[in-house]
């Protein structure tokens, strides 16, 4: 299966299984992975994903370039505009519940920008990040020239987009490209530890925490301000919050319906 798709209880646990060709996407790859994510996104159980590598030497060498650089090429050529988008996460915020990436080794061109597109990444000490394209005479087009000047200081990402030279674990870190920097053989659990504590929290209260943060990206802080209050009032709607404060002043777990 290129794509595996392992649920545990609330989360899921998708992986890259092409580790022959350090799990780069090819055409096959790229499509099974946009149908994983669509599945997570309609499966209402499900409350938070982690996206890992198969293997302990690659997260994912980006796109295949024997395959699917060619046919943007191509397409380009042609005068045709195709869709630019690893995995389906990388054009637009298509998945409206939270993303994890475990990176366990190289995350190379697209794989950075995969990485970039979930809101939390973990890595292990030999992982390395890249944008290596400007070394083939192209761009990023799937995120990268937009999404890392939001997470790093503009200094560090000018020099990865210009030079297209990787950073190790401990840079990432020191940038904030990453939260943390696990064990190899730790890493993988300690993502999921702490995807099962994001899915404990109120499903639509997550949800709705990850939208304000992400369409304030766009917008000036006025209008982002003015969306954190509509969104607060959603919530303050939902049944969750009132188990929430039942539940804190009973002095007990919430149980959260997503309701």
């Amino acid at each position: 299966m290129p794509i595996r798709f392992e649920t545990e209880n609330d989360i899921v646990v998708i992986t890259i299984d092409r580790p022959q060709a350090m799990n780069a996407l090819d055409m096959d790859h790229n499509a099974e992975l946009q149908r994983a994510w669509n599945r997570y996104n309609d499966q209402a159980s499900l409350r938070c994903a982690v996206l890992v590598g198969a293997g302990d030497q690659a997260f994912c060498a980006g796109a295949d370039l024997k395959q699917m650089i060619p046919y943007y090429r191509d397409k380009v050529r042609a005068g045709e505009r195709p869709q630019l988008s690893l995995g389906g996460i990388t054009s637009h915020n298509a998945v409206a519940k939270p993303l994890i990436a475990a990176v366990n080794g190289h995350a190379l061109a697209g794989g950075t920008e995969l990485a970039l597109a979930c809101d939390i990444r973990i890595c292990s000490p030999n992982a390395t990040f890249g944008l290596s394209e400007t070394k083939w005479a192209i761009i990023p087009g799937a995120g990268g020239t937009q999404r890392l000047p939001r997470s790093v200081p503009l200094g560090m990402a000018m020099e990865m987009l210009l030079t297209g030279e990787p950073i190790d674990a401990g840079t990432a870190l020191r940038i904030g490209l990453v939260n943390r920097v696990a064990p190899l053989s730790e890493m993988l659990d300690r993502a999921k530890a702490l995807a099962r504590v994001i899915a404990k929290r109120g499903p639509l209260a997550v949800r709705a925490a990850r939208r304000a943060a992400l369409e304030s990206l766009s917008v000036g802080l006025d209008a982002g301000l003015l969306r954190e209050t509509e969104l607060f009032f959603e919530i303050m709607r939902t049944d969750d919050a009132v188990e929430g404060a039942t539940a804190f002043t009973e002095k007990r777990e919430p149980r959260f319906r997503g309701s």
